[in-house]
């Protein structure tokens, strides 16, 4: 059977859902939907083997936040999203501890840059407290890193950050990825947060060394936006949706190594990012967003 890829746990309930012909309660996993700021949130929580095992992903915390309406760039559009990524990073994260940011991906590959653009918007608070202690005494040290990719640097993403956590010794890692969908209706339209770390370049297939608790030794929170979709993945879907009961997987598979993205993907991941690292700073920082501005300006 062809094998559908995407990074979103909501995906992986929604393919089992349908492989298994049915809606009922996937055993292991625990799926609840809701609104925050007008925006709609699905949690998946894989609670044991079971659910690792149907949908192929570690025990953990999946929240997906459905942006789409974003694009309608309504009133507050952005300030919403913004508190929406924010409350529910804040949710995953301890009350208090220094936090590394890192930024994961290929800058000069727009559909691979939203880790990098993601660092642009993040408060670099670190060295002002180390300098100015009492000045800063109510900021959380926050420190990024931009890894690059192994082809560029020769350097493994995970070597990278552990070397880096191992000098500044961080109480948190949070790693920004793109992230590969099943649906061309969720790129750049979907904000995936996870407690249960990222493996880079796992969206296109290129998987490498994990960043997570087990590898780096301390808790790791991912953050992703589906930038691309698995074109051999897309092919099946749309066949299948216009009622064709008889997929030819060798040939799906002979396409399996495009990858597909939207026209606009410049302008979308860069006001992605912004969202992604305004939501970073309002869950680590006790500032309103006006006063976010201010401090990136």
């Amino acid at each position: 059977m062809f094998q559908k890829r995407t990074d979103l746990a909501l995906e992986a309930r929604e393919l089992w859902q349908e492989s298994a012909q049915r809606t009922s309660r996937l055993s292991g996993v625990k799926a609840v939907k809701t609104r925050q700021e007008g925006y709609p949130v699905t949690r998946v929580d894989i609670l044991d083997q079971r659910g690792e095992e149907a949908l192929g992903k570690p025990v953990g915390s999946y929240l997906t936040i459905d942006l789409t309406t974003f694009w309608q760039r309504k009133a507050d559009f952005f300030e919403r999203a913004v508190r929406v990524v924010g409350g529910q990073l804040k949710a995953l994260l301890p009350a208090e501890g220094s936090v590394l940011v890192i930024g994961l991906g290929n800058a000069a590959m727009t559909p691979d840059a939203v880790g990098p653009l993601t660092l642009d918007s993040v408060l670099i608070t670190r060295h002002l407290i180390a300098a100015m202690p009492r000045q800063f005494a109510g900021f959380r040290p926050v420190a990024v890193q931009r890894t690059g990719v192994l082809g560029t640097t020769g350097v493994e993403s995970a070597e990278a950050v552990r070397g880096m956590v191992e000098q500044v010794k961080p109480g948190l890692v949070i790693a920004v990825d793109a992230l590969a969908s099943r649906r061309m209706g969720r790129v750049c339209a979907t904000v995936q947060l996870s407690d249960t770390g990222i493996v880079p370049g796992s969206g296109v297939g290129n998987h490498r060394a994990a960043l997570n608790a087990e590898t780096l030794g301390v808790p790791v929170i991912a953050l992703g936006v589906p930038t691309v979709v698995d074109a051999a993945t897309l092919a099946a879907d749309l066949l299948e949706e216009s009622g064709v009961e008889q997929v030819d997987e060798d040939k799906l598979r002979e396409n399996g190594t495009f990858m597909v993205t939207t026209r606009d993907i410049d302008q979308q991941v860069r006001d992605l990012a912004k969202v992604v690292g305004y939501g970073i700073n309002w869950a680590l920082q006790d500032l309103e967003i006006e006063e976010i501005n201010a401090l990136l300006s």
